[in-house]
């Protein structure tokens, strides 16, 4: 505890001495720390490295600091280059302007290829969360040499915390290489996982698309992954579906409600004549999640007349689901909407001969009677 308190102790000395004081004084101190036995000591100093760094200025750090900052980022504990990891951004953008290239080149960027096939999933997830901003550090043509690789790696790691850190982070790479580039290399990497054999791969993507059409624009994603977006609507796998209908109202708030009128929700409700009954209920699931950001006017135009029409449908399951979506878009309707199309579809399906579209019709019509007694 004594050499953990001393690290500490010795980053706030250091911010009062001069250059030559801390190089005789307090530098052996922090040489010893850095590869200290205990491992929480070397943690210690891996978590104040940019502290340590700001303390003895650039002219140490360059001469010293460098070489156990790389020596952090090869330790033997996780935890330890985890830390150090988290801080590769920050200390190479504090560099002075003149000698960045020069000392991350052959120092850092060595150490941070290792830290991409980390066995630690804690290890690359730090990694992963500030390795994009290395791009504006070292320049578009150094980016596409050195980084994009080791971007597609971790872009295609098995844990969904290093990809989500990735793709959160894909618009400080777009600003130094452009969108051009960024989707000649990483999209493809993209679309392969998202049509990937095993559907917790495919499921990941879909989780993280909302965050990756936000960082790339409506004009990109419409011509590269809209398609996509929609393909998973119909995918083999419920998981697949049920998440890419969530997918789409998380769209619609990025994009806005004119895009979905124009782009999704006419592609969506012409699966309600698909052959599929899976892919006819999968408009319904689709209704429910548009409709908590759609308005009244565009549910009653576009999505009640497609409803009722799959209340006629042949499938049970359908004509039950039916009677739920109504009942889940009840409240946003108004009584005229209500009294005319929704109530008389559901008092039909009342008469169902399944008991469970009797049972959900039933329910939607008790909710049905409340919204109008009350209006």
């Amino acid at each position: 505890s004594v050499r953990l308190l001393a690290v500490e102790a010795g980053i706030t000395i250091a911010g009062l001495l001069t250059e030559s004081d801390i190089e005789a004084l307090l530098l052996p101190m922090f040489r010893s720390a850095a590869s200290d036995k205990s491992w929480r000591v070397r943690y210690m100093i891996a978590d104040k490295f940019i502290d340590l760094q700001k303390a003895v200025g650039p002219t140490i750090t360059r001469n010293h600091l460098v070489f156990h900052f790389s020596g952090l980022l090869k330790d033997v504990e996780a935890e330890v280059r985890a830390s150090a990891a988290n801080k590769i951004k920050e200390f190479c953008t504090n560099l002075p302007a003149d000698i960045q290239e020069g000392v991350i080149m052959p120092n850092i960027l060595p150490a941070v290829k290792e830290l991409v096939c980390d066995t630690n999933q804690h290890v690359k997830a730090a990694l992963a969360s500030v390795i994009m901003g290395l791009s504006p550090i070292m320049g578009k043509d150094n980016t596409i040499q050195h980084l994009l690789p080791l971007f597609l790696i971790l872009l295609k790691d098995e844990h969904s915390d290093v990809r989500l850190n990735i793709i959160s982070n894909l618009d400080s790479v777009n600003k130094v290489i452009g969108i051009h580039q960024l989707s000649q290399s990483l999209l493809p990497a993209i679309v392969e996982l998202a049509e990937d054999p095993k559907w917790r791969v495919r499921l990941a993507i879909i989780e993280h698309m909302p965050l990756l059409a936000e960082q790339l624009g409506v004009e990109f994603f419409d011509e590269k992954l809209n398609s996509l977006c929609m393909s998973w609507l119909v995918d083999g796998v419920f998981a697949i579906r049920s998440a890419a209908t969530s997918n789409l109202k998380r769209l619609v708030s990025i994009f806005g409600l004119e895009w979905a009128q124009n782009t999704i929700i006419t592609k969506v409700l012409s699966m309600a004549r698909d052959p599929n009954y899976l892919h006819r209920m999968t408009t319904l699931f689709a209704i429910n999640v548009l409709a908590e950001v759609c308005p009244p006017d565009v549910i009653t135009k576009f999505m009640v007349p497609v409803i009722s029409n799959l209340a006629g449908d042949a499938v049970p399951n359908v004509r039950f689901n039916v009677a739920k979506t109504m009942k889940k878009i009840t409240p946003s309707l108004d009584s005229q909407t209500i009294e005319f199309q929704i109530k008389p579809c559901l008092t039909k399906l009342n008469d169902d001969e399944d008991s469970d579209v009797k049972f959900f019709a039933n329910e939607a019509l008790d909710l049905c009677s409340e919204r109008l007694s009350a209006a």
